[in-house]
């Protein structure tokens, strides 16, 4: 008989963020829209921050 292995989750760190009411309300919209997760907005939305950041802040942090 097979036994059940749940796997543990590894792919995301958790961290709590103070946004402005506003900024919320127009993420959960966007999520609502689009069908997606609020999480997953928030993601594709720092994402793209990251990979658009002015040429000389991506040279400062080095991380691209």
């Amino acid at each position: 008989m097979n036994k059940l292995k749940i796997p543990e989750n590894h792919s995301g760190v958790s961290k709590t963020l103070r946004l402005p009411e506003n900024m919320v309300d127009n993420i959960q919209n966007l999520a609502n829209l689009k069908n997606l997760s609020f999480n997953k907005v928030v993601i594709s939305l720092l994402e793209f921050s990251l990979n658009n950041l002015d040429e000389s802040d991506k040279k400062e942090l080095a991380i691209f």
